[in-house]
């Protein structure tokens, strides 16, 4: 059964961190090294050098187009309110590794920096920055693991629930992963980042009452096994859930026990005067043909839209699968492959230095590696999505942060490996600027969108790419470039290390 969605939910999209932890305890969220570094930043008295750090990720899922980026909410909340608390403040002077000088500094602390970023929702491909931090070298540096942890879990996710929506074929999709999922945080923030990728409603009730998001469920095998009798169990749960009872049909044998006692149950409801929509969940067997018999048996029984629900380690792939043999499954529950990502389980997301203030003007820093992988962009930069006049995406670009390319009919590009190499991009109608203003001083620049808000701006963005992205297996790559600036600005930088 599911609960009412309410867009208008002044929860909605709020709360980007657990409830039961207090935004304020959070400054010690950090790997060891971050503070090390900014002891030494101190030590030295370079906290205050302007610094640009930018976030990107190297590669997609396997057998991924595109991603979903997921998280900033949360990662805002932690930066507005971030500050080292007496008791943090004991804990460190008691592992004797920070002097008093460094101690005191960070009780002062508070985040003071400028972010740019991708809004939630947006579809993102790899090497593209899709934050931009800016501000105090010191404070920039501190917040690396933190931007880690915020964004790259809930685009996993987000991007995970986008592609069994996909399958499913605007199907309804329920995410049942808070049993699975990594620990209770992992449960909150990937039933926020499953909603954003598409799926209708969660299992989990705290994130129904903290974002908003519709509830769903049905029962457990242990509901009906409690009663001495399978058609006992169904009938007394639709006595207490006469309006939208969902019956689960396999905890026997669903063809010969299951399924004709949930038809008699919704056939005594019938002549009872009560028009209700008839509903059973499958969660092992052959699906496909399980359903089929249940479709049958409904429909000839004078019930013409039965409910459908298919359930148990469902992925896309099985998705695909069920409708491709012509399934009647008309509603999806999927758990452990979605909260966990399953068959790819960390995103591999980056933090990095970009550019630094030296002498009052940016200098560009990267990561030069053997491996092509490893290297980084300099410069402080932007992300434009080019449109043709039909508003189809052309190709992304990316470009130094005082290029204006949102007026080009056309722009000179080169790909990231081959900086030599120079080719015109052609046909654009218009650029839209992808890193918007978040956080300027450490405040928020707006107000937090809501979370119905993301998810349609995901719908969109997913039902617009070309199909050939979209695919479950060996998907197209989507065409992503820098700009000539940033082409030569990288060729100099190379040079000058």
């Amino acid at each position: 059964m599911n609960s009412k969605s309410d867009k208008d939910s002044p929860r909605s999209g709020e709360g980007g961190i657990g409830p039961w932890i207090k935004r304020e305890g959070l400054a010690l969220l950090v790997d060891l090294y971050e503070l090390t570094m900014l002891a030494g930043y101190q030590a030295g008295g370079r906290t205050e050098q302007p610094a640009c750090f930018e976030y990107f990720f190297r590669e997609l899922p396997a057998d991924n187009g595109f991603a979903v980026s997921a998280g900033l909410e949360q990662l805002l909340d932690f930066l507005e309110g971030l500050c080292f608390e007496a008791q943090d403040l004991d804990y460190l002077a008691g592992t004797g590794i920070f002097r008093a000088e460094f101690l005191e500094y960070l009780g002062d602390l508070k985040f003071a920096g400028d972010l740019w970023a991708v809004p939630e929702g947006t579809v993102v491909f790899p090497g593209e920055p899709l934050l931009r931090a800016q501000g105090p070298l010191g404070q920039v540096q501190l917040i690396e693991s933190f931007v880690l942890n915020a964004l790259n879990y809930p685009t996993l996710i987000a991007t995970k629930a986008a592609r069994l929506c996909l399958a499913a074929q605007h199907d309804p999709v329920m995410e049942f992963g808070l049993r699975r999922a990594q620990g209770p945080d992992g449960g909150l923030t990937g039933s926020r980042s499953a909603y954003i990728g598409g799926v209708n409603s969660t299992s989990n009730v705290l994130a129904g009452k903290v974002y908003g998001i519709p509830v769903a469920g049905t029962q457990a095998h242990s509901w009906v096994m409690s009663f001495d009798d399978e058609l006992e169990a169904f009938r007394a749960y639709a006595k207490v859930f006469p309006e939208k009872p969902i019956l689960l049909v396999d905890t026997y044998d669903t063809a010969k026990s299951g399924l004709p006692k949930a038809l008699k149950v919704f056939q005594e409801l019938r002549r009872q005067g009560r028009e209700v929509r008839p509903a059973i969940r499958l969660d092992s067997g052959d699906l496909a043909a399980l359903s089929k018999l249940a479709y049958r048996m409904f429909t000839e029984a004078g019930f013409e839209d039965p409910l459908i629900v298919a359930s148990g380690d469902l992925n896309e792939y099985q998705i695909a699968r069920l409708k491709k043999e012509g399934a009647k499954i008309n509603c999806w529950g999927v758990g452990t492959q979605l909260i966990c990502s399953y068959d790819f389980p960390a995103l591999g997301g980056v933090y990095k230095l970009t550019a630094i203030e030296q002498d009052g003007r940016w200098v560009g820093r990267m990561k030069t590696s053997s491996s092509a992988q490893k290297q980084t962009l300099p410069g402080r930069k932007r992300l434009w999505r080019c449109f043709d006049e039909q508003g189809h995406c052309l190709a992304d670009v990316i470009g130094l942060a005082d290029e204006d390319m949102g007026q080009a009919s056309q722009l000179t590009v080169a790909k990231a490996g081959q900086l030599d190499s120079r080719q015109e991009l052609k046909g654009i109608s218009h650029c839209e600027d992808l890193l918007t203003p978040v956080l300027n001083g450490g405040r928020r620049v707006a107000q937090q969108e809501p979370l119905t808000t993301l998810t349609e701006r995901t719908g969109r963005a997913v039902e617009s790419l070309p199909a050939d992205l979209k695919s479950l297996r060996n998907p197209g790559k989507y065409p992503v470039y820098i700009s000539a600036q940033l082409a030569k600005l990288t060729q100099e930088t190379i040079k000058a290390q």
